[in-house]
């Protein structure tokens, strides 16, 4: 697709003329080229509130899916002389989810892809490697309340004559004053006792395995409790 840079420039400029900024007196404007063709622009939006001032970019992203989606291929950033801007760290993160490693931006010294002002980029294909591989085990919405308490119990049973793995997350009677304990979820079975201290780690920190022969070792976070002095390893 060709790219007029001295169109989106002068989007960008006329759009920063509108940019409110009354505490940095420091306006700033973009503009960015749509893979259908369409231009968005933004201009940064300040607030008493510094911390939740608004980049131009920000307005070029809301813009975008605003009038219809699609992919930012290029974009100009300029400030109040209308030379050009680099975007800070929070914006090349949402440029880089809405254009990508070949997008590409204005810079005083020529063209930048967006895998250099963004190299090592952390984006949506991070969060479905760790979904596919290690799935989080999910706490029932009733039980959210009692994450972080209480003790998982990880032990041994059998099935069909196969050595199975399975746990219960036990309340404790100092969680609420006058409680009793008792049993606040039954886990399903597993092949590996690693399966099952990954159930117990996603509701405490307290997780205990108990092996065939009864003994009791400490699969939690942080050192062993002085009554549990042996760590788990399988």
């Amino acid at each position: 697709m060709e790219i007029d840079w001295e169109r989106l420039r002068a989007a960008a400029t006329d759009v920063m003329r509108h940019a409110y900024v009354p505490y940095s007196k420091f306006p700033v404007g973009a503009a960015a080229l749509v893979d259908d063709g369409r231009i968005v622009v933004g201009c940064n939006v300040e607030n008493a509130g510094y911390g939740v001032t608004l980049c131009a970019e920000c307005g070029v992203v809301s813009s975008l899916h605003a009038t219809g989606g699609g992919r930012l291929v290029a974009l100009s950033c300029v400030d109040a002389t209308g030379e050009p801007l680099m975007p800070c760290g929070r914006c090349r993160q949402l440029l880089w989810e809405n254009g990508g490693p070949e997008c590409l931006v204005e810079a005083k010294g020529g063209l930048l892809r967006m895998a250099e002002l963004l190299p090592h980029a952390f984006d949506v294909a991070d969060l479905d490697a760790v979904t596919a591989a290690d799935p989080v085990p999910v706490v029932p919405e009733r039980l959210a309340a009692w994450r972080g308490r209480g003790t998982v119990f990880v032990h041994p049973d059998l099935s069909a004559g196969q050595q199975i793995w399975t746990a219960y997350w036990e309340r404790s009677a100092g969680d609420t004053e006058g409680a009793e304990t008792g049993v606040l979820e039954e886990g399903p079975t597993w092949e590996a006792p690693a399966e099952a201290v990954t159930w117990g780690l996603a509701r405490t920190p307290r997780v205990v395995v108990v092996d065939a022969s009864g003994t009791i070792f400490w699969a939690g976070e942080g050192d062993p409790p002085m009554e549990i002095p042996v760590r788990w390893s399988s």
